[in-house]
């Protein structure tokens, strides 16, 4: 069965998908055909599994024979039906596959009208077809929203070999690796699954095996739910249910924090390169670009503001020691002085907001990297993979150059000082070493913004040392200019 999405494979054994490939993404499997697409389905594993439980009798799907009739089509919905031919209780399973979707709307019907429930259990792993396959398993977790809660996530590492239930109405529950899904999902206007159990296997190091279902009621005979089989995309998450695009929350621990910046992030990425029609790697320079010209009135008085600082500090600690015993007075004294020259207390503060201010934007793609399917796989000029570090590390090694230069440039003018000498050295090594396997994309961003700063880096440092020679140069100035 043939979406313009993806391929499902059905089996007459249980009537569901055995497979879902998706020919949209290739598989990045190190040794595997390049033109091979992405498989979801681990071999002798299924997208979904069902189970019927009734009073008197459990049927497990997989054990049922099931009849596929032809084909139809609903608009651009192409429709298929399975009937069960091996067992004395008819079961019909509708199939209805949109054109130009990852769903699949699920419809059941069982004879009679006695009190039952379907179980459902998503596959025990997904399929890896990344280039890193051990990273890949890593980070294999379940994730399900019950009611109107956040979603929950859990680590495959993290999961008990001790069966753990959670009830409520079961919104959705999923099985992820780094960059595609496969969940349940509640049909609309329909019962929600309720009683969701998960349990893991014993394992040394990393745990590739975990089993999640659900229970869904059947009403008067019928059943329904949807199956969401495919990227973690965004935009696809977010149109499919509430809190979808969360299967994946970026962050972790950190998600409340990290979430909304990188969601503004994401966002601003995919209308970039939908608006402009350029490669991730150029859109990654124009951001980059665009986020320090957006910063340059806040980062010019910022600095102004330092190079205030600096002129009045020797009559800063000029007051501090007149009025050392009398603190009422020492403030009283420092406020007046910052009001004479248009400062305030704060002013020291807002002057590490442009190196605060680009934070948050940094933590947020770091993560948008690590967990974007949209980026997977993208090259730009020798980088591979904009997801994956840099094979030659060149990256790495420029970004610390750049900030390098960046910071040298930044302490022209400024009083002889041991410590910020010895950090001009210090973080461009600190920090190469730290984005050393980081995200080549990542590495990239961040070159790209210390360069686009050293115009106005160096035409700050030059004001500074104008305004220093001028103040050396007034009547005594000398003894009264920073670092004189």
């Amino acid at each position: 069965m043939q979406t313009n999405r993806a391929i499902y494979t059905l089996s007459s054994d249980g009537g569901v998908p055995i497979q879902v490939t998706l020919p949209d993404y290739r598989s990045l499997r190190p040794g595997g055909a390049a033109a091979e697409p992405v498989q979801l389905i681990s071999a002798n594993d299924k997208t979904f599994r069902l189970g019927l439980r009734t009073a008197t009798a459990a049927i497990a799907f997989d054990t049922v024979v099931f009849a596929f009739g032809p084909q139809r089509k609903e608009g651009t919905t192409t429709v298929v039906t399975a009937t069960s031919v091996s067992i004395r209780t008819p079961i019909t399973l509708t199939y209805r596959f949109p054109a130009d979707s990852f769903i699949v709307n699920v419809a059941g019907t069982v004879a009679g009208a006695a009190p039952a429930q379907v179980t459902a259990w998503l596959p025990t792993r997904l399929r890896s077809d990344e280039a890193d396959v051990r990273e890949d398993t890593r980070l294999l977790a379940i994730a399900y929203r019950l009611g109107v809660s956040d979603p929950k996530g859990v680590a495959f590492s993290s999961i008990d070999t001790t069966p753990q239930l959670d009830s409520g109405s079961v919104r959705w529950f999923v099985v992820r690796n780094k960059y595609f899904v496969v969940g349940v999902l509640e049909a609309a206007s329909e019962t929600p699954f309720q009683s969701l159990i998960f349990r893991g296997e014993a394992h040394e190091n990393d745990a590739t095996v975990a089993h999640i279902s659900a229970a869904l009621p059947v009403n008067d005979g019928k059943f329904a739910f949807r199956v969401y089989a495919g990227p973690q995309s965004w935009v696809h998450l977010k149109a499919t249910a509430p809190e979808f695009e969360n299967v994946n929350p970026y962050g972790g621990w950190l998600h409340g924090a990290v979430q909304p910046f990188a969601t503004i992030v994401m966002r601003l990425l995919l209308w970039m390169k939908a608006t402009s029609n350029l490669g991730y790697g150029w859109v990654l320079v124009i951001f980059g670009v665009a986020v320090r010209l957006l910063m340059w009135p806040l980062n010019q008085n910022a600095m102004r503001s330092s190079m205030k600082l600096q002129r009045i500090q020797p009559q800063l600690q000029e007051l501090q020691t007149k009025h050392k015993s009398d603190p009422e007075k020492q403030r009283e004294a420092m406020m007046k002085l910052y009001g004479e020259h248009g400062m305030s207390p704060f002013t020291p503060i807002l002057g590490c907001l442009p190196m605060l201010l680009p934070m948050p934007i940094l933590f947020a793609l770091y993560f948008v990297f690590q967990n974007t399917i949209e980026l997977r796989g993208v090259s730009f000029m020798w980088l591979p993979d904009l997801s994956l570090k840099d094979p030659y590390y060149i990256t790495p090694l420029f970004m610390g150059a750049s900030m390098f230069v960046l910071s040298w440039i930044g302490m022209k003018g400024m009083p002889p000082n041991p410590q910020s000498k010895m950090m001009l050295y210090i973080m461009p090594v600190m920090f190469t070493v730290l984005f050393w396997n980081f995200a080549s994309g990542l590495n990239l961003y961040y070159a790209v913004q210390n360069v686009a700063a050293l115009p106005q880096q160096w035409l700050l440092a030059h004001e500074r040392t104008s305004a220093k020679e001028e103040l050396a140069k007034s009547p005594g100035g000398a003894k009264g200019a920073p670092g004189g």
